[in-house]
């Protein structure tokens, strides 16, 4: 089996997240195989449901993506988005931000996550900016970590990023990051989402950023 594998998704869809019917979802989810956790999403203004998974394997997380969540947005009749990205490629540069995907405990819970994306393409990935960007991060006003992220076959750069308040997350992803996707000239792809409603359906999935 090849490398461990985060994958992001997202429905298109508008619910308050007490409506999302999470326990159905996670029982079938924790059956798939090579599944290792999972952290909920709620976006903020639109409602969306998501998540921000691990799994062992590249091949698990493939199957995922083609196989189970499709039909989960066909159940609700909506469309989709879904990325997977190579876990191990970015681990040294995730450690150094904190990440809790990688053993390291979680300073407090987090209030809010931001997902992004640059429509770039750097392989392998440490041939990527990442020990100038880091510190500049780290200096961002609430952030308590973050997960970089090496799409498969397309060699984007991300993050999974959680912060302490949604404001925080707003600044950064409004303020900050349009700045940095600038330095790359590339377009870039933006999420917000409400930690607290997703906190008890996250923990039942083993999500690390809880401790």
């Amino acid at each position: 089996m090849s490398n461990a594998a985060f994958v992001y998704t997202e429905l298109q869809i508008s619910v308050p997240f007490d409506q999302v019917p999470w326990q159905g979802i996670n029982a079938a989810i924790r059956e798939l195989p090579g599944f290792r956790n999972k952290t909920w999403l709620s976006g903020i203004e639109n409602n969306s449901a998501g998540g921000f998974y691990e799994f062992d394997s590249i091949e698990n997380a493939q199957s995922f993506v083609t196989d189970y969540f499709p039909t989960e947005a066909r159940n609700f009749g909506v469309a989709q988005t879904t990325r997977i990205f190579d876990a191990n490629a970015a681990r040294d540069a995730s450690i150094d931000m904190q990440s809790p995907h990688f053993g390291v405990k979680p300073r407090q819970k987090p209030g809010a996550f931001v997902y992004t994306e640059v429509q770039i393409n750097v392989l392998p990935f440490n041939d990527a900016p990442w020990p100038a960007l880091n510190p500049v991060l780290k200096a961002q006003p609430g952030l308590l970590s973050k997960t970089w992220l090496s799409g498969m076959h397309t060699g984007s750069l991300g993050g999974f990023y959680s912060f302490d308040t949604i404001e925080n997350a707003k600044k950064f992803a409004v303020d900050y990051f349009p700045q940095e996707a600038a330095s790359l000239k590339a377009a870039f792809t933006t999420r917000i989402f409400d930690a607290t409603p997703t906190e008890t359906a996250s923990r039942e999935m083993a999500s690390p950023v809880y401790g």
